[in-house]
């Protein structure tokens, strides 16, 4: 039975959201970096001090309730009503703050302790996107993104500071007729399909499906499993060394690619004085891995 005497938690009402948005209990997990189990007791709490069930399991995952449907923009604008007034106070807070996003493969590490170094009074934290992730930015859930470019926001809103470039290879099973090469040039490539993430909109994206009829695939590990199994190739930057944890892939210089470029990208007109020390802090000490 619904408790009117307890407050509604805003963490359950995010994770809600969450699920809501990928209409699967498994993905929603990933996604809030939670168990699958976990996240379903907590909706199940959420159901409870509603008084009403806000999702079905369905073969496909979960579909949204006549409750849910209902609910969902009146939890969105919860939410967003909440992050409005933490940002409101912030704003008067005296302790200088920043939020620094950062995506994928990159490790943003020194850039991080070089800030500190320089303003040891100020709150850094961190927080790392996935592909669903590309309106933290916008949305002010971070105050700056250290990502690869081209990102798929408008240059009138956004200020970007290059950092550093890296070269491309090429991710190939063990077998491969490529796997035994000492490079493969940018043309061999040209006119894969590919699969982007949100976070890489360009002609040079980070994965490139060999053959059609593979749906797009969320996680990083199932596009590595994807590639393994001989249905695909993926395209990385050479510091992406993921790959290289994996015995049965192989990878490969190419030549002529253009070269993945690391930036960092802040709001246009934001007034925190922090978001400079940043840009500072990692044009210093943020270089390419080596090869």
């Amino acid at each position: 039975m619904n408790d009117p005497g307890q407050d509604l938690e805003l963490r359950l009402v995010r994770y809600f959201t969450v699920v809501a948005a990928h209409q699967h209990f498994g993905r929603a997990a990933a996604d809030l970096h939670v168990a699958q189990p976990a996240l379903s007791r907590q909706i199940q709490r959420l159901e409870k001090h509603l008084g009403v069930r806000l999702l079905d399991r369905i073969p496909q995952g979960a579909r949204l309730t006549p409750a849910g449907l209902s609910f969902l923009p009146r939890a969105q604008a919860l939410l967003q009503a909440a992050r409005q007034a933490e940002l409101a106070v912030r704003e008067h807070a005296e302790t200088e703050r920043i939020a620094i996003g950062y995506v994928e493969d990159l490790v943003i590490t020194a850039a991080v302790r070089e800030l500190r170094r320089r303003c040891p009074d100020a709150e850094v934290t961190t927080r790392y996107l996935s592909c669903r992730d590309i309106g933290a930015l916008s949305e002010r859930r971070v105050d700056a993104l250290i990502a690869r470019a081209p990102l798929p926001l408008a240059a009138d809103d956004v200020f970007t500071t290059p950092l550093y470039q890296e070269p491309r290879m090429l991710v190939v099973p063990l077998g491969h007729p490529l796997a035994d090469r000492a490079s493969v040039t940018a043309e061999e490539l040209a006119g894969e399909e590919a699969v982007p993430c949100a976070f890489e909109t360009g002609d040079w994206t980070s994965y490139r499906i060999l053959g059609a009829g593979v749906p797009p695939l969320e996680s990083y590990e199932d596009k590595l499993e994807l590639v393994a199994s001989g249905r695909a190739i993926a395209v990385l930057p050479v510091g992406d060394r993921r790959s290289s944890l994996r015995p049965d892939l192989v990878t490969v210089p190419i030549e002529g690619a253009p070269p993945s470029q690391v930036v960092l990208v802040s709001r246009k007109g934001d007034p925190n004085p922090m978001i400079r020390n940043l840009r500072l802090a990692a044009k210093a000490v943020l270089t390419a891995p080596e090869a």
